[in-house]
């Protein structure tokens, strides 16, 4: 089997996705305070307040702790000449292989949390789709950025 792409994003990036996931289970932390209050106003069985504050504990380790961690473990790239491969998922790996000669245009993006740990994202478009590589360091992001636009230009020019 041929081997993984070598490099990772940054370690920052674990910060970045756990703040996220704290985001994401807030809404289930207004579930279960609404289904409480409902439970204590209604007089409902006390299994359905239970049941939602036990989705909000899981929620926050799932979102918290487990996915990050997990998403940055498999998270990894590299550039090549020829071409740009990526390696990501959960529970499914999936690995892409970009043709320097397909891409048409490398972007990068710092939204505020990317911005606030000094990290960035690369997106790579081709005709067809959009790859994304997040949460580099920002030099690196810019130098990705510049590095594949000059060698998709070379890959271009040689056909």
């Amino acid at each position: 089997m041929i081997s993984e792409p070598k490099n990772r994003i940054s370690e920052r990036a674990l910060k970045v996705w756990r703040i996220s996931g704290a985001f994401y289970s807030f809404f289930f932390l207004l579930l279960a305070g609404g289904l409480t209050t409902l439970t204590i106003i209604f007089e409902w069985p006390i299994w359905i307040s239970a049941a939602s504050i036990l989705l909000f504990i899981l929620s926050i380790y799932f979102f918290v702790v487990l996915f990050p961690s997990l998403r940055w473990k498999r998270w990894r790239y590299e550039v090549r000449e020829q071409e740009i491969e990526l390696q990501h998922g959960l529970f499914v790996i999936k690995r892409t292989l970009v043709p320097m000669v397909r891409v048409q245009h490398v972007d990068t993006a710092q939204g505020p949390l990317l911005r606030k740990y000094k990290l960035a994202s690369v997106t790579v478009s081709t005709a067809a789709t959009t790859h994304e590589i997040p949460a580099l360091e920002l030099s690196e992001a810019e130098e990705m950025r510049v590095s594949i636009s000059r060698l998709a230009r070379v890959a271009d020019e040689d056909d």
